[in-house]
């Protein structure tokens, strides 16, 4: 069936289409059970319509103008017990349907999530999160309707139009042949619509994406908005927007329309012909009534597959779009990957280890770090200071590999970080940052996001460690309290004691604050830092900040600048 729509679409870049319906199929594959069982089903509802005609023919031929009304009762009962059958058959291939689809499309957008999770922070650096969510709900939704919905309409239509010939050459081969003049016709204009409706559903899709952009952005900040005045202006922008998808919409249908109206309106000339020719041989004695009407009906039932198929030729064109659009997000090559055979990361007490470390951005040509080498020794407190822009989050982001330096390498334990489990290393190293991340749910549930199997005595106890207990009786469910999205319930104060927590609920062997207590007072920052000595007085802490107040007290001073990590000078002087 691929190959067949395949040769259907004739895109300029079929190969790359070959690739895509691929590894679409590889999703319905695991299904291929429960789709042979639904067109098991739609082949036996088919067959049941098909004869609905027949025995039309047979109840006005047999029974009606013979006279014999034994048939008459007899044709009609069979007609009511089909009809009971096509509707018992139709709810349950629908209920099939249903849950079929909703996998299938599931394990689409859970296989291009799992992706997108791999992908390194260049990569959303450079992409709007709503023309992301845009191909994750749009594009996704667009392909599972096109693999399941379209293809079982596709097959049905194939069906049903096959028995309405095979039927209609048995009642009258020179009638049918006012169909077969048709397809060239149809097959020529098909071709000439196609770019036309790929274009407009490409346009429409990027249209979707701006949109989705437009919300993502501005309703998180919607308070900014206010403060500044500019809601008036904002609404313009979503009209405008809104504006041009309906235009690019619009659009869209009329090119539909047309490309499936013109073959259906030289359809209904044809079965207008049939009526006139098969009319005249009924009045001339030459035909039977019946068979008339008979044959009337299963040129409707022909057209209707032929509509259908019609309209899968649209959706090929849109799904293609959907698909370049998605394959392009599945094709995003992965800059760091879990080794072949993975080493377990030691738990604690091993030095972290920098030697020869050169890093530049993609984006960028000049070099951000060049030729580190460090040591930081286990359970150390270690402050790296250094202006905006020098590389200290690079750093940090090479510690859990987000990225992999083209030249040098860093070592845990005396093992290259390329040859650590990947996942379990990132759970060795918490890191804080200045923008904690809190989703929406409980306040349990967030500190236990990292470690989410823990129970509820050791979130408790935790909590408390971590000063949360003055916020847990303030809140009217304790620790099951909701904390809204991005946690707006909590202050700045309040959001890193949870970090604190969460990332001493992770049992990390690394504590990284990365300029994490930029937005709290000096006070509050000591009393902080004080209980992060407390509670990780063991393990490694590498403390990042432009305050001399953060980095006080620190077993190692070291200052990144032009791209080289070194002692911090006061430091350097006291050693002299």
């Amino acid at each position: 069936m691929f190959g067949f729509l395949l040769r259907l679409a004739q895109t300029d870049d079929s190969a790359r289409l070959e690739q895509a319906l691929a590894w679409l199929y590889g999703f319905i594959r695991p299904h291929r059970l429960g789709i042979a069982a639904l067109l098991g089903l739609s082949m036996c509802a088919t067959l049941l319509v098909l004869a609905q005609p027949m025995l039309t023919k047979l109840l006005i031929d047999k029974g009606l103008l013979a006279g014999n009304y034994p048939v008459l009762v007899a044709t009609a009962a069979t007609m009511v017990c089909a009809g009971m059958v096509g509707n018992v058959l139709g709810g349950a291939n629908r209920y099939l349907h249903t849950r079929l689809s909703g996998r299938i499309l599931f394990s689409l957008r859970s296989a291009l999530y799992a992706h997108l999770q791999k992908l390194s922070p260049a990569f959303y650096g450079r992409r709007r999160i709503g023309d992301l969510l845009s191909r994750l709900d749009g594009d996704v939704a667009e392909i599972q309707r096109f693999a399941l919905d379209s293809l079982f309409s596709a097959v049905s239509s194939l069906i049903g139009l096959a028995g309405a010939v095979v039927l209609l050459l048995s009642l009258s081969w020179k009638l049918s042949l006012l169909i077969v003049v048709l397809i060239p016709f149809e097959f020529f204009w098909l071709r000439w619509m196609r770019q036309k409706v790929e274009r407009d559903a490409r346009s429409l899709r990027q249209s979707s994406a701006d949109l989705s952009c437009f919300l993502v952005e501005t309703l998180p900040a919607m308070k900014f908005i206010q403060s500044a005045g500019q809601q008036g202006a904002e609404q313009r922008r979503l009209d405008q927007l809104g504006d041009g998808y309906m235009q690019r919409l619009l659009k869209l249908q009329l090119t539909e329309f047309f490309t499936q109206s013109v073959p259906g309106t030289l359809t209904s000339v044809s079965r207008a012909g049939a009526f006139l020719v098969g009319g005249y041989w009924v009045i001339h004695g030459e035909w039977q009534l019946g068979s008339l009407i008979a044959f009337s009906t299963y040129m409707g039932m022909a057209v209707g597959p032929v509509k259908s198929l019609l309209g899968l030729y649209v959706a090929i064109q849109r799904v293609t779009v959907s698909l370049g659009r998605v394959i392009e997000l599945q094709r995003e090559p992965l800059t760091v990957r879990q080794p072949r055979h993975p080493v377990q990361p030691p738990l604690a007490g091993c030095d972290l280890r920098l030697e020869d470390v050169w890093f530049a951005h993609a984006e960028r040509n000049d070099w951000v770090l060049r030729g580190i080498t460090a040591t930081i020794p286990a359970g150390a407190k270690v402050a790296i200071s250094g202006a905006s822009g020098t590389g200290k989050s690079t750093l940090v982001d090479l510690l859990l590999r987000f990225y992999d330096p083209p030249q040098g390498r860093v070592l845990f334990g005396g093992t290259d970080l390329r040859d650590l489990d990947l996942y379990a290393l990132r759970r060795r190293i918490a890191v804080v940052s200045q923008e904690i991340i809190l989703f929406r749910g409980s306040l349990a549930a967030n500190i236990a996001y990292g470690a989410p199997q823990s129970s509820r005595e050791t979130i408790a106890r935790i909590a408390s460690m971590a000063g949360l207990d003055g916020l847990i009786e303030s809140m009217p469910d304790g620790l099951d309290s909701e904390v809204g999205e991005r946690g707006q319930q909590l202050s700045g104060g309040q959001k890193q004691r949870v970090a604190i927590a969460r990332a001493l609920l992770q049992d990390a062997s690394i504590l990284v604050l990365d300029e994490s207590t930029s937005a709290l007072d000096e006070a509050t920052e000591r009393k902080l830092i004080a209980e992060v000595d407390r509670l990780f007085a063991s393990r490694t802490r590498i403390l990042i900040s432009h305050r001399a107040s953060t980095l006080a007290r620190a077993d190692l001073h070291l200052t990144l600048a032009d791209g080289m990590l070194r002692p911090h000078r006061q430091e350097h002087a006291q050693n002299a």
